[in-house]
C-alpha cells in the first residue's frame, strides 16, 4: 500500500497535469491545421511551464553539467539512461525546444496523462510486441522528418538505480532513419528522488550532463552498426 505521502505526491503530480489543460484545444487545433512551428512552439510553452511546476512543487534542482552543447534548435533525437519518473520533467526543464518521448506502453492505462503523451507527439511502444515496437518507431522518425524532436530510453526501464541496463539498438533508429543529431544526456542521481526508497525526497537534486551532439547523416554501414554501443559508452562514461 502506498505511504500518505506517496499518495500526496500523486496528488501534486496530478494537479500539475491539470494546471495545463488550457493547452489542450489549441494544441489539437494547431495539429489539425497543420501548423507545424506554431505547434511545437506551444508544446514548448507547455512543457517549460509543466516541468518548472512540479521541479519546484517538491523542491527538487537540476543541476546540468554541459549546457552549451544543448543545440539552439531542433529536431534532434534525445537518447539517455532512465534512473527515474523524475527523469522526464527534469530533461524537459533544460530543453530550449519541444521535445516529445517514446513511452512503455502501459502508461496508455493512465487517464488524462495518456492523452497528454500524445499530444505533445510523445509516442506509446510496446516492447514485447516486436511488430508493434518497429511501427512506433516508423512513427517516431517521421515526426522527427517533420521537425519535432524526440527523446527515447534505450535501456526500456527505470533502472531504479546508480546501474545502467543494457542499451536496446534499435532505439538509435529513431535517428539513424531521420538521419538526424543524437543528443547523449546522462542522467544521474535521479533514482534517489524516489526509486530509492519508495518515498518521494522533497528538496533533492540530479544532475544531468549533455554531452555533445553526434551527427548520425552520412555516416557509413560500418560506423552505424557501431553507433549505438558509441552512444551507450558517452552515456554510461557521465555516470
Amino acid at each position: 500500500m502506498k505511504s500518505l505521502k506517496t499518495i500526496g505526491a500523486l496528488g501534486k503530480v496530478a494537479g500539475t497535469v491539470l494546471a495545463v489543460g488550457k493547452y489542450a484545444k489549441p494544441l489539437d487545433r494547431l495539429k489539425a491545421e497543420g501548423k507545424t512551428e506554431e505547434e511545437k512552439a506551444l508544446i514548448y510553452q507547455l512543457e517549460q511551464e509543466w516541468s518548472h511546476m512540479v521541479l519546484d512543487r517538491f523542491g527538487w534542482t537540476v543541476e546540468v553539467e554541459g549546457a552549451e552543447n544543448l543545440p539552439a534548435a531542433g529536431p534532434v533525437v534525445v537518447i539517455s539512461n532512465h534512473q527515474s519518473y523524475v527523469d522526464i520533467p527534469a530533461i524537459f526543464s533544460i530543453m530550449p525546444f519541444q521535445l516529445g518521448f517514446v513511452a512503455k506502453a502501459e502508461l496508455d492505462k493512465i487517464p488524462v496523462f495518456n492523452k497528454w503523451i500524445l499530444r505533445i507527439r510523445g509516442l506509446l511502444i510496446d516492447r514485447g510486441d516486436a511488430r508493434a515496437s518497429l511501427r512506433t518507431i516508423a512513427e517516431g522518425v517521421e515526426l522527427v522528418k517533420q521537425g519535432f524532436s524526440m527523446a527515447i530510453f534505450p535501456e526500456g526501464t527505470r533502472s531504479r538505480g546508480p546501474e545502467m541496463g543494457e542499451f536496446k539498438a534499435g532505439s538509435l533508429k529513431l535517428a539513424t532513419k531521420a538521419g538526424c543529431p543524437v543528443l547523449p544526456i546522462t542522467v544521474s542521481g535521479s533514482y534517489k528522488l524516489y526509486e530509492e526508497t519508495g518515498n518521494v525526497m522533497e528538496n533533492e537534486s540530479l544532475r544531468l550532463i549533455v554531452h555533445p551532439p553526434v551527427e548520425t547523416a552520412g555516416l557509413s554501414r560500418k560506423e552505424l552498426a557501431e553507433l549505438p554501443d558509441r552512444i551507450e559508452e558517452i552515456i554510461r562514461a557521465g555516470l
